[in-house]
């Protein structure tokens, strides 16, 4: 059995704290067994690792948010990164790809497809583990976790199941019904036999190999990951999951959640304030959470989230958040993003017309971590040191750098720091436009004069 654990998402329900790069699943809002502050992702890796089930997983995921996997459970966690985004199909089919051509898995193995960010209880995996036989005994292409549901969502889709004459275990599916309204969802569970679809789908390597052959996907990684950008976009639901016929579920009666909104995720914060600020004692069943050094005080306000962070200010009626998404009409760029290396966080942007911008970020560099040298192509940008020592490179010359140390890196000059302490600098970007991807990066051997 392997699992590949799919990491994804725009993060936009769960803003102003989620954005491209630290989606919801990398929030450390909930509280782990030590009372320190958690992540979704770190608590389903907990969970993996105590059903011995880590060492089975591979991570597919973007490459903005390999980064926060890396940071948030460690270098040695297997990762397949996406080229570019282009929904779940492609994804997996990266995915397995990999376990087929590179780490040549047997064509017979039984694969899981779960995401990161559910919010389950330990029993869960167990069941989990249970694919494996459900894709045995019913000798379905297909097989699938269904949640017994507790009230009649709109949030979820859902899983139309009747009883396999041969089993007691597990259901024959009918049909999908994608988010009702909520008199169908209550009509599906109450005459319908239906359940939450938790998007957790089994099959044998061998099964979606051979739709891979079919559609004339390339099946070894080296050659797929080259043409990945003309793959159609399109979701494993779709492509494969809603053709299938031979389709069998198992029940799961255990607690589940999907966190993706703001109403769902407070009901697991064990506090209602992290940060700065003041909730007055007549704010019944009020959170705040802030991010910045600048207090924020709610008074006589009940029902509501309020969110403050660089990215932005949130104050909803906690009943009215699922609908958040709707109102993020524009994108903007991640004002705080988490990196390999450290932090980076805007401070000012301006912009004159077509012909000037100028942004202001400031970095964090770890003691022992280096960025890696790249070059950009359409901006100026000048390092001041504000504390912290480290080195950097510039077109193959390297320079101690301490507090008070500025230097200028023209367009098209190669850069790079490494950090002896934890080094802060202040980077001024200069040019037009300042796109995120104005960027190529290079090999680099710190300490070697060559690139």
């Amino acid at each position: 059995m392997r699992l590949i654990l799919l990491s994804g998402g725009s993060g936009k329900r769960l803003w102003p704290l989620s954005n491209d790069v630290r989606s919801k699943q990398f929030l450390k809002i909930l509280k782990g067994p030590d009372n320190q502050p958690e992540s979704m992702v770190q608590r389903v890796w907990r969970q993996l690792l105590t059903s011995h089930l880590a060492e089975k997983c591979i991570f597919a995921t973007s490459a903005n948010q390999s980064n926060m996997i890396v940071n948030q459970l460690g270098t040695k966690v297997p990762t397949i990164v996406e080229p570019e985004r282009r929904d779940t199909f492609p994804a997996i089919s990266l995915a397995a790809s990999y376990l087929y051509s590179v780490q040549r898995v047997d064509l017979d193995e039984t694969i899981i497809v779960m995401p990161v960010d559910a919010y389950v209880e330990d029993e869960f995996f167990e069941s989990i583990k249970a694919l494996d036989d459900v894709l045995a005994d019913s000798s379905s292409d297909l097989a699938l976790m269904g949640v017994q549901p507790t009230y009649p969502s709109t949030k979820y889709g859902y899983i139309v199941a009747e009883r396999n004459s041969e089993s007691e275990y597990f259901l024959n599916v009918r049909k999908f019904q994608e988010k009702p309204s909520e008199a169908d969802a209550l009509s599906l569970i109450s005459k319908k036999n239906a359940y939450w679809n938790c998007g957790i789908f089994a099959f044998k390597l061998n099964y979606l190999i051979g739709k891979m052959k079919k559609e004339g996907i390339p099946t070894l990684y080296d050659r797929l990951i080259k043409q990945y950008s003309v793959l159609k976009k399109t979701s494993f639901d779709y492509e494969v999951v809603e053709k299938e016929n031979r389709i069998a579920m198992l029940p799961y009666q255990g607690e589940w959640k999907d966190l993706g909104t703001w109403n769902t995720l407070t009901e697991e914060m064990s506090d209602s304030q992290i940060g700065l600020g003041t909730i007055s004692s007549d704010s019944t069943n009020t959170h705040l959470i802030n991010e910045l050094h600048i207090p924020v005080t709610v008074l006589g306000v009940s029902n509501s989230i309020v969110v403050v962070s660089p990215d932005g200010v949130l104050v909803a009626d906690k009943a009215c958040s699922p609908r958040l998404k709707e109102m993020l009409a524009v994108d903007q760029r991640p004002m705080f993003e988490e990196h390999t290396w450290g932090t980076s966080k805007v401070l000012d942007y301006a912009k004159n017309g077509e012909e000037y911008e100028i942004l202001t970020r400031r970095l964090m560099i770890g003691a022992g971590e280096q960025t890696g040298v790249e070059v950009h192509f359409k901006r100026l940008e000048v390092w001041s040191v504000i504390s912290g020592t480290g080195e950097i490179y510039l077109d193959g010359k390297t320079f101690y750098v301490q507090k008070g140390f500025t230097c200028q890196i023209p367009p098209k000059t190669k850069h790079g720091i490494k950090a002896f302490s934890d080094l802060y600098l202040v980077e001024i970007q200069d040019g037009s436009p300042l796109e995120m991807d104005d960027v190529e990066s290079f090999t680099f051997l710190w300490g070697s004069a060559v690139v």
